[in-house]
């Protein structure tokens, strides 16, 4: 993870990315794909986690957006519709709380 900080040049900031190679905070906040699914789940195995951001104040979550399909498309991850989750709508949030 902390090579993927370096390449989005947030290294040493405020933001961190987190792993999760068991699933244990995927399964306990809801954003799992259907294990089925042939999308990314076919190709990456089970336990695939939908693209989410979340933002979080001394350990409680104070703002989660997961992007979902929308009107039945097929995007069981939320690839085709990140907007959602994406750092604009994220500060848009925040800055209402």
């Amino acid at each position: 993870m902390s090579a993927w900080a370096v390449d989005q040049k947030i290294a040493g900031s405020n933001i961190s990315f987190l792993g999760d190679p068991n699933s244990e905070l995927t399964s306990a906040l809801g954003p799992e794909m259907t294990l089925t699914n042939p999308g990314p789940v076919g190709k990456l195995g089970p336990n695939r986690c939908k693209r989410f951001g979340m933002y979080c104040d001394d350990g409680v979550i104070k703002v989660i957006q997961v992007s979902e399909n929308r009107g039945g498309a097929d995007d069981p991850a939320g690839d085709d519709f990140p907007e959602d989750s994406c750092i604009d709508n994220m500060l848009k949030l925040i800055s209402e709380l």
